[in-house]
């Protein structure tokens, strides 16, 4: 059930106190995500939730680095879905991939992040799987903290289906 799921992630990662975000912006809340990541068994009732979302057409998952890497493996080990992990940019030695451990160009690739505030590191690797071939129109994600990252990757004709809600893990531990 998701509001069980939604209690036991809210309990394990969310923190509080004045951080900021990738985004740039002050939170005076946090989820920190590898304290779920860290857990196998929440990890895995994570993943799964997060499988559900998948289409049905699907050939690659793209785990974005760090934190969706883990999540997309063991989305890889439930679905039997290839896995390539997905750098925030190209590193400049060896083979100077984006996207590590296999074939993007000409294939479906659904990305796999851990928490979404606005998207906008999405949206750059997004971008450059496209560049590189890759078909890429749906994100999922662990927890979207409803701040717009939606209809950012929205505007650039990226579906964003969370497995979490920000709403989700608040009312689950008011229940």
């Amino acid at each position: 059930m998701v509001s069980a799921l939604a209690r036991r992630v809210y309990e394990a990662c969310h923190l509080t106190g004045t951080f900021r975000l990738r985004s740039g912006q002050v939170s005076h809340e946090y989820f920190d995500k590898y304290l779920f990541e860290a857990q196998p068994a929440l990890l895995r009732d994570v993943a799964e939730a997060m499988v559900a979302l998948l289409p049905d057409e699907c050939d690659v998952l793209a785990g974005m680095e760090l934190g969706g890497i883990p999540i997309a493996t063991v989305m890889s080990q439930l679905t039997g879905l290839p896995t390539v992990f997905v750098r925030k940019q190209a590193k400049e030695y060896g083979t100077a991939k984006l996207a590590e451990g296999g074939a993007v160009a000409g294939r479906r690739v659904v990305v796999v992040e851990d928490v979404v505030t606005t998207g906008g590191a999405l949206l750059a690797s997004c971008r450059d799987l496209r560049a590189a071939g890759a078909v890429v129109d749906l994100v999922v994600c662990a927890i979207d903290r409803e701040q717009g990252g939606a209809a950012n990757l929205a505007a650039e004709s990226l579906v964003l289906r969370p497995a979490l809600t920000r709403a989700g893990l608040e009312a689950a531990v008011r229940a």
